[in-house]
């Protein structure tokens, strides 16, 4: 019971963070997952099984509001469920060691990349931008090996380029829950449900939380969550790596 209340707990602040930022949900849960002790795989395959639940509700309710752009989805989705069956195929296929070595470096990268992520105007661009699908393709392979990283980097990428927030927000939601459910089909067959008290805590904790992420995401200013995002995954990839070290 304890193990389930520490996992409810990291789903709630990795939900508060997605909350306010509208990505993150993934880096931030298997970042804490792993500076609990938890191996890699097993970590991205656990985050990974209760985003198939989280993202499906949030992707279901962009597509039921009209958020989402079928040709920036269809963009998305099939390079990023290539790229999610091929971060699999690497993370279950690399020592422990190796994956840990990895992933600090994304850690760190991850926790600078949200530091340094300004606010842009809204953009008004209605067409699909080129590179999108090397995008979707890199955003699903980083996500499926380091258990996060989908929308932070989908979403940044396609706001830099002009397109409005609601049709990126909508799109990369609704292609992550395909990419998710493509990711936890994957690690199912090959590595199987090892942690089900993580997941269920994880969608527990995500679900209990998302009222209070929508309240926090009102009254915060978005810089400041956006630090406050970048200075949590900056230290648990520190910690990462302070681990992999000692």
């Amino acid at each position: 019971m304890n193990e389930l209340l520490v996992f409810i707990a990291v789903g709630a602040l990795a939900q508060l963070v997605d909350g306010a930022l509208g990505m993150a949900f993934g880096v931030t849960s298997s970042g804490l997952l792993l500076a609990l002790g938890m191996p890699p795989v097993a970590a991205s395959a656990s985050v990974h099984y209760a985003e198939t639940f989280t993202c499906g509700a949030s992707g279901l309710s962009h597509l039921w509001a009209g958020n989402v752009r079928r040709g920036l989805f269809l963009a998305l989705v099939i390079p990023g469920v290539l790229g999610a069956l091929l971060g699999v195929l690497v993370a279950i296929h690399i020592p422990p060691t190796w994956m840990r070595a990895l992933l600090a470096p994304y850690l760190l990268g991850m926790g600078a990349f949200l530091l340094l992520r300004s606010a842009r105007p809204a953009g008004l661009r209605t067409d699909v931008p080129r590179g999108t699908g090397p995008t979707g393709l890199v955003a699903g392979f980083l996500d499926a090996i380091g258990g996060g990283g989908w929308s932070a980097i989908t979403v940044t990428t396609l706001l830099a380029r002009g397109l409005p927030p609601r049709a990126v927000i909508g799109s990369v939601h609704l292609a992550k829950c395909v990419v998710s459910i493509a990711a936890s089909a994957s690690f199912l067959l090959t590595v199987g449900l090892s942690h089900a008290s993580a997941v269920l805590g994880l969608i527990i904790g995500g679900a209990v939380a998302a009222p209070f992420g929508a309240l926090f995401v009102r009254w915060v200013p978005a810089r400041v969550a956006t630090a406050l995002a970048g200075a949590a995954v900056l230290v648990l990839g520190l910690n990462n790596t302070v681990r992999l070290l000692g």
